[in-house]
């Protein structure tokens, strides 16, 4: 049995709220039990010069002080960005380009800002499919001021985490669970199934292909459920 009570296969309780924001053109709110991240979509009428005035979808992610049990400092107090941070804008961005059309669309970028408000495992994932949300606001909000004539999503996103815990696969790791996993991994799917990313760690053990293979089956399974809470939050 699990530290909450849950089953394996089971998530935590998962609600999305789009909107959120008055001045961003996307923007959405994600609580995965007891993590919760603010995501806000930016358009930027400039493309990156790498892109040659084509479209671009990249990510900032951020996690606030007291988003933990303990101070964390602010990246400022530094002069440079946090490596965990600027690995994890990296998994962001790559899995929001990914159902994107980036050609369908010139002259722009989308920033996704992520910001963890509070932190209990999952933060990468939760930041994924409320950036999704965003990201399809800010194209439509796009759409609604002629810069573009139709939403260029290929497909719908989502994300969830994973791994071994005492020997047994589980989904959605909250932070004790996540701390003490034999093997971590985050896994984004498309609406058709397709993976677009996976990052699968041996923390404290190596794994075989046939539990691997289990936890893609049972990360699929949580995926279809995100996508389900992602649409119902998009209709309203």
């Amino acid at each position: 049995m699990r530290i909450d009570k849950r089953q394996n296969a089971d998530m935590r309780p998962i609600s999305i709220r789009r909107n959120v924001m008055k001045y961003a053109e996307g923007s959405a709110y994600i609580e995965c039990g007891e993590t919760k991240v603010l995501c806000t979509a930016t358009v930027s009428l400039e493309s990156p010069t790498f892109r040659d005035s084509k479209g671009w979808v990249t990510a900032e992610y951020n996690m606030l002080p007291r988003a933990t049990m303990q101070r964390n400092k602010r990246d400022i107090s530094s002069l440079k960005k946090n490596s965990r941070a600027s690995e994890i804008e990296r998994l962001i961005g790559r899995s929001l380009r990914a159902c994107v059309n980036l050609d369908m669309f010139s002259d722009a970028t989308i920033i996704i800002d992520c910001d963890v408000i509070q932190a209990d495992g999952g933060t990468r994932t939760a930041s994924i499919n409320a950036g999704y949300v965003a990201l399809y606001d800010a194209f439509e909000w796009m759409k609604k001021k002629g810069y573009i004539e139709q939403n260029p999503i290929k497909f719908q996103l989502a994300a969830i985490s994973a791994g071994i815990v005492d020997n047994e696969v589980m989904v959605d790791l909250c932070y004790e669970e996540d701390s003490n996993a034999q093997v971590d991994l985050n896994i984004v799917m498309d609406s058709n199934g397709s993976i677009a990313e996976i990052q699968a760690t041996g923390e404290k053990n190596t794994f075989n292909k046939e539990k691997l293979n289990e936890i893609i089956i049972l990360s699929q399974n949580a995926i279809k459920d995100i996508m389900e809470i992602q649409r119902k939050c998009l209709a309203k």
